[in-house]
């Protein structure tokens, strides 16, 4: 078996980055830096290659849980938890880099594309506000409220302070179903109802209302809820 420390220098994955840079790295070879060590009977890059082998891309491979990866043999917790870090790590540079590029909303799915990486995987519900510019570019988004949605918890004080304190012309209201059943609740058409009406008087229209369920969404606009 030819083992990491018996390539020359420049071949091994973590030198080779080094001096030639992350893009000179084939898939295995960035997954077998990650993964740091092999086993008794295989080098991490030929671990790395059979993870890799199993998948068709990087993409799928980001989409394992842990006990999928541990599967792999010469994987346990410890690198599972690695690679798992590493994928969420690029999940939110993706979902931050759109954000911070102000990219412009059109439409539910284009709220959905982002959004759907940084909540699909909460425990509890998230509320949050997504404050627009008039070019309907996203200025920032801020969380107003974490655990159970309801009435107490969500006001919309606390919404339109937000809006009002970044210069909103409008608003995206988003909220996450741990459950992952994409229909709104009753609680949650009411108090939409009651946060499109405050946005009336306070001449900051709310542009839409989604509901983040794993992959999926919910467009309160598509439904004609709001």
């Amino acid at each position: 078996m030819l083992k990491v420390k018996d390539l020359p220098a420049d071949d091994r994955p973590r030198e080779k980055l080094l001096l030639r840079g992350a893009q000179s790295l084939t898939d295995a070879e960035l997954i077998a830096i990650l993964l740091r060590t092999g086993t008794k009977g295989k080098s991490v890059i030929q671990i790395s290659q059979e993870i890799i082998s199993k998948e068709t891309n990087l993409a799928q491979l980001a989409s394992k849980t842990s006990a999928d990866l541990i599967k792999n043999s010469g994987v346990g917790k410890n690198k599972a938890a690695t690679l798992l870090a590493a994928f969420e790590i690029s999940r939110r540079i993706l979902s931050q880099t759109k954000w911070f590029s102000q990219k412009k909303i059109t439409s539910p799915a284009d709220v959905a594309e982002i959004f759907i990486p940084i909540l699909r995987d909460e425990v509890k519900e998230q509320f949050i506000v997504v404050c627009l510019s008039s070019a309907n570019k996203i200025i920032r988004y801020e969380r107003i409220s974490q655990g159970n949605l309801n009435s107490s918890v969500v006001s919309p004080r606390e919404i339109f302070k937000t809006a009002i304190e970044n210069n909103s012309a409008s608003i995206i209201l988003i909220h996450n179903h741990p459950s992952e059943n994409p229909e709104p609740s009753n609680e949650d058409i009411s108090i939409t109802k009651k946060i499109v009406e405050s946005g009336k008087i306070m001449e900051i229209p709310v542009f839409d209302h989604i509901i983040i369920a794993g992959n999926s969404y919910t467009s309160f606009v598509e439904k004609r809820l709001i």
